[in-house]
């Protein structure tokens, strides 16, 4: 059995909009201490992680701590919304939940989303078959994939994910087939406006 621990980053600085360079806030470093102690009672032996600084800070250290690598998939990142930061943005959301092929202008639609990330899952399964790994990634881009093996993950489970930062979430696999999931950590935030 493979256990996949999907991590979706700590609390990130929603005032910068890039998404590539977004720290973590003070207080999602002081919580990558649950993220990093969890992953070391699990004997997580290696880590995939989207490019993004949120992620890899995330993980960073249980990296120090263990001297795994964080080893960089570009197809983890997150959903690319074309650009769009308005105050509707859940409404273009519940848009893409509602058909999995909407975007805008220069994103993203959720089923290039999900299709990317599971090609990612898919081959990470094959080659570390039998192995605790961790996939550090994103809201968006961790509900695609949880869509794709439990199809009534929708838009209403993600909405209940949004302000879980960590969150944290074990699928156990036998080959590419999940045959269980476990939620191993919440960490609930609220951003200050």
């Amino acid at each position: 059995m493979t256990e996949v621990y999907f991590v979706r980053h700590a609390q990130s600085d929603n005032t910068v909009r890039d998404d590539r360079s977004r720290p973590l806030t003070d207080e999602g470093m002081n919580d990558t201490r649950s993220v990093a102690e969890l992953l070391k009672s699990r004997n997580v032996g290696f880590i995939a992680s989207s490019p993004y600084i949120r992620a890899i800070d995330t993980v960073g250290l249980y990296s120090l701590w263990t001297g795994l690598d964080v080893n960089i998939y570009e197809d983890l990142r997150e959903r690319s919304a074309g650009g769009w930061h308005g105050d509707r943005f859940f409404d273009f959301i519940q848009k893409q939940w509602a058909d999995f092929d909407y975007r805008i202008e220069g994103g993203e639609c959720l089923r290039e989303v999900q299709e990317r990330n599971i090609r990612v899952l898919k081959k990470l399964l094959a080659e570390h078959d039998g192995e605790n790994l961790a996939v550090i990634t994103h809201g968006t881009a961790l509900s695609t994939m949880l869509n794709y093996y439990y199809p009534r993950f929708d838009f209403e489970s993600f909405r209940k994910i949004v302000n879980f930062m960590p969150f944290v979430i074990r699928l156990d696999f036998e080959g590419d087939t999940p045959v269980n999931y476990q939620v191993e950590l919440i960490i609930h935030i609220k951003y200050k406006n």
